[in-house]
């Protein structure tokens, strides 16, 4: 026998040991956990790398946090729900898919708009390829549970499961009956959080590994509910907004609830699991301190949320301040879960080296397109949280954020920070540095030809 057939097939030998159930490339079931409007700032105070606050008491959290890889400079694909997601579930940025924003990009006042943005759609595209079908290529089981708000029924997009997923953004209810033609009402006062942990305890036994399970709580968006004994506690230990503080207290008691049933049934070793956000937290109940803004803002505060991902015996528990981003979920997790190539642009970066061997990232830049009016009031705008912008980020340094309308005295609206050196974004250096202004500029404009975004006119080219 030749050395070359030695070695074809002691090859074959180990890719059938390895197509046996060999422990070593045996994929991990996955779960992500998706919480609605949870800022970078709202968690408690002792989760690393993270500031939070010291009256929203989250131990499971900062546990597990203390568990896992935490990522410090974590980015969703857009400040507010929709386009978000649709981004994480697809990898591809918001312009691709074309869910630009919430409802209609023309929200507020039409006398306040100088602009009219471009159309925006409400749902994904069926042709959009979503994580579930993207795992389900390799040989994953799926279940969607909770908010959706990408269509009528994510089953459409691949899951296989789908608890209380549906158009709406927010529940109408938090406490039973609550309303949602895809959730059966439980008994009256059921607290929808719980009910959520519940159903998605009960797939732990039914779905067939390995599973991709994305639980997407609706809380902590409004209406602002919890039960009035956490309400009470949280008002007693002096909470900034003492009801919003309830809601961050309840979602960490049914995640802990959701690890013990992970862990009770001797799926934690082989589960990777990723605790994230889809945008800022909500400006009235909450301050991102020390980032600028909110939910629906272009500013840190309105896009950089809580990342966490725990895989036992692969991801060693650290800190990372390396930019990423939403987008990158899809190529990573397809990566971890050895699934086929998708035939469509994918804009994340495969972060598993980054995960499992602390792989540094390569240099690039994020960016957001949001073409769209947000009502409200910032300090930036008397009548809007923003009006219709982009933003670009290179190497989690130099940030361009820029507004298609014009400055009160008709000079083009862009500003540049050093987030270095100016986390808050305080100092506006656009005139310090005309050459990085030009050449990130002209980067943002690259990237948004190649993602095909369109963008607002001026309502008299209507």
């Amino acid at each position: 026998m030749t050395l070359r057939s030695v070695l074809l097939a002691l090859t074959l030998t180990n890719l059938s040991a390895a197509s046996s159930g060999d422990d070593a490339v045996r994929p991990p079931n996955i779960i992500v956990v998706l919480v609605d409007d949870l800022g970078w700032g709202d968690l408690g105070a002792d989760v690393p790398g993270l500031p939070g606050v010291a009256e929203h008491l989250t131990p499971a959290i900062a546990a597990f946090a203390k568990e896992s890889m935490t990522c410090t400079h974590a980015y969703s694909a857009a400040p507010n729900c929709a386009p978000s997601r649709a981004s994480l579930q697809t990898g591809r940025y918001t312009p691709r898919h074309g869910v630009l924003t919430v409802g209609s990009p023309k929200r507020g006042k039409a006398e306040h708009r100088a602009l009219t943005p471009p159309s925006s759609r409400r749902a994904l595209p069926l042709e959009e390829v979503t994580l579930a079908e993207h795992l389900k290529a390799a040989g994953y089981s799926s279940a969607h549970v909770g908010k959706w708000h990408l269509g009528d029924d994510p089953m459409a997009q691949g899951y296989d499961v789908n608890v209380g997923g549906q158009m709406n953004g927010h529940p109408k209810s938090y406490f039973a009956p609550y309303k949602n033609p895809s959730l059966a009402d439980g008994p009256e006062g059921e607290y929808l959080t719980t009910r959520l942990t519940s159903e998605s305890i009960e797939l732990l036994d039914k779905l067939e590994p390995p599973f991709f399970l994305h639980l997407a709580y609706y809380t902590v968006h409004t209406p602002l509910q919890a039960p009035e004994s956490l309400i009470s506690d949280r008002k007693a230990a002096g909470a900034p907004h003492p009801r919003y503080a309830a809601m961050v207290t309840a979602l960490d008691g049914e995640f802990a609830r959701l690890l013990a049933g992970i862990k009770e049934r001797g799926l934690d070793k082989d589960t990777l699991i990723v605790f994230t956000s889809d945008n800022g937290g909500y400006g009235p109940a909450t301050n991102q301190e020390p980032l600028r803004g909110f939910k629906g803002t272009l500013d840190e505060g309105g896009v950089r949320v809580p990342f966490m991902v725990r895989w036992p015996g692969r991801v060693e528990p650290r800190v990372s301040t390396a930019p990423i981003h939403h987008v990158d979920l899809f190529p990573t997790l397809g990566a971890i879960a050895s699934a086929p190539p998708t035939n469509r642009p994918i804009d994340g970066l495969d972060l598993s080296g980054h995960w499992t061997d602390a792989t540094p990232l390569e240099s690039r830049s994020l960016a957001w397109h949001f073409p769209c009016y947000l009502e409200g009031k910032s300090d930036r705008f008397e009548h809007w949280r923003t009006t219709p912008g982009g933003s670009i980020l290179l190497d989690g340094r130099w940030k361009l954020v820029e507004f298609f309308g014009t400055r009160a005295d008709g000079s083009a609206w862009k500003e540049l920070y050093d987030l270095r050196s100016d986390p808050r974004e305080e100092n506006d250096l656009a005139t310090k540095h005309p050459d990085k202004i030009k050449s990130l500029t002209r980067e943002l404009v690259t990237w948004r030809k190649t993602v095909h975004a369109t963008v607002p006119t001026m309502r008299d080219e209507d």
